[in-house]
């Protein structure tokens, strides 16, 4: 069995899908399409600038486009579905996408706006995250447990945690956890994701989500909420505007997944995070990335091989 994963934010680089719009006919359809949607678009991912591009509104689009047009050539060159579909944070967009479950065009445009509220939700300098490692996931919920301004955002592998909050809740919880040997690495982020600080955020983007048409996906897509596959459009529509202010579960969906019986995971997009996640979670399987249409070729000459 195959899933499908998809990256979510920091997955970005100046070039990205450039190899595949001019290596695959349904990737650069899938391309052409985003620019159409979102004009500018292709220029800022392949030309930069890098600062533009990592602004919040621009990355969530961009790895959007980029990770449904690596699947688009996929399928091109004799891909088969996968049984399941997950995307980390920003990615569970790209993997509904895939999915079917929403347009291209409509994915495109709201994960724009769902940028711009995340962004303009706290002002800059207010909030902040930070990954935690060499501590164990519930160590690290005990010791945050009664600070003011923290929160679990992301659990990402067994051994790296991401707290999210106010700049001086996340700085509390630093120095209670570098006193418990905890290595904290402060991230390189905007705002504050997947916190109760993102609410404003979250009701912002539920009215632009309510005149979306959503469909049944053709491939369940797993939610970052719940840890679980989700198929049904009014939940899905639910879960989509919960995640903002919700931990990513990463872990659970691995696990969850290996429990299924997925043997292969093929990240598709930018970068390699996913692949790597997979790696330090999961024993006794495959996790391929496939960014361009050569090593989704090569990827496919084994399968055929046996």
């Amino acid at each position: 069995m195959i899933a499908a994963l998809f990256p979510g934010q920091g997955s970005q680089e100046i070039g990205m899908g450039k190899a595949l719009y001019e290596g695959s006919r349904a990737a650069r359809e899938a391309l052409d399409r985003a620019e159409a949607a979102l004009p500018g678009l292709l220029k800022l991912m392949w030309e930069g600038p890098e600062e533009e591009l990592k602004l919040t509104a621009n990355q969530q689009p961009a790895l959007l486009a980029v990770g449904y047009a690596a699947f688009q050539a996929y399928l091109e060159m004799g891909g088969a579905l996968p049984s399941f579909a997950a995307g980390h944070s920003l990615g569970e967009w790209t993997a509904h996408v895939a999915a079917g479950t929403l347009s291209l065009e409509d994915g495109l445009r709201l994960v724009r706006k769902r940028g711009e509220y995340m962004q303009e939700a706290v002002p800059v300098g207010a909030g902040a995250m930070a990954a935690v490692l060499k501590v164990p996931a519930q160590t690290i919920q005990e010791l945050t447990a009664g600070l003011a301004g923290v929160e679990v955002a992301n659990y990402n592998s067994p051994e790296q945690t991401v707290i999210s909050g106010t700049a001086e809740g996340v700085a509390k919880a630093t120095e209670v956890l570098k006193g418990h040997k905890a290595r904290v690495i402060p991230l390189p982020v905007s705002a504050p994701f997947h916190s109760s600080l993102m609410r404003p955020a979250r009701e912002r983007l539920a009215a632009d989500l309510a005149q979306v048409e959503l469909s049944t996906p053709r491939f369940p897509v797993y939610s970052n909420v719940r840890a679980q596959p989700e198929t049904h459009p009014s939940v899905i529509r639910e879960l989509l505007l919960e995640q903002i202010t919700h931990a990513v579960r990463w872990v659970e969906i691995l696990q969850h997944l290996k429990a299924q019986g997925v043997k292969v995971y093929l990240e598709f997009g930018s970068g390699k995070v996913l692949t790597g996640l997979v790696g330090r979670t999961l024993d006794g399987v495959e996790a391929r990335s496939l960014t361009r249409p050569q090593e989704i070729a090569e990827y496919l000459a084994v399968l055929k091989q046996g």
